[in-house]
């Protein structure tokens, strides 16, 4: 065998025999590139090594499953959607939500509540909250990707594994919804 295996080789030999090489040789190809991407994307170096580490134990526990029929053998593209989807995990909920609070915080310098602060208020606990629970879960997940996570509809296509105009025709459909019951 030469000395370079492609990168189908590597993923069947780790799933297969968890060839712990294979793995190492997969890890060194692909997670320098997958930082890098990630960076663009999080400021945090933390939490994109986080990521990064994540990513790769999903691969090597089997959590994340290659199938390059499925795939089309681009493990790259495998490994960035399984490392986007994380970032976005790791960025959603309490952590992003309490880094912001903080930041205000800081800024603040007056007791009464900053618009900012309004509109966080009025998303966990007012009617925005209400309207945002009611949408179907691929519609909240369109605008969590494109809204609040900033992604273009390419970057959200990708992380949602659906097409762009499928992106496009959901956040349409959830400001609708959104206006409807906010009216």
């Amino acid at each position: 065998m030469s000395g370079t295996r492609s990168d189908g080789e590597l993923l069947r030999a780790i799933a297969a025999d968890a060839d712990r090489r294979a793995f190492e040789e997969l890890y060194r190809r692909y997670a320098p590139w997958l930082a890098a991407r990630l960076r663009g994307r999080c400021a945090d170096p933390a939490v994109v090594d986080d990521v990064v580490q994540e990513t790769f134990l999903a691969v090597w526990r089997g959590t994340a499953r290659y199938r390059e029929d499925v795939e089309n053998a681009d493990a790259a593209g495998w490994l960035w959607r399984i490392g986007s989807r994380r970032l976005v995990d790791a960025l959603r909920g309490d952590g992003a939500r309490g880094r912001l609070r903080q930041a205000l915080a800081r800024l603040r310098h007056r007791d009464e509540a900053s618009a900012e602060e309004r509109v966080l208020a009025g998303v966990e606990h007012g009617d925005l909250a209400g309207a945002l629970v009611r949408l179907s879960p691929e519609l909240r997940a369109v605008l969590q990707a494109t809204v609040i996570d900033g992604l273009t509809t390419r970057e959200a296509a990708v992380l949602l594994g659906i097409p762009p105009g499928t992106v496009k025709t959901r956040a349409m459909r959830a400001r609708k919804q959104l206006r409807e019951e906010l009216a």
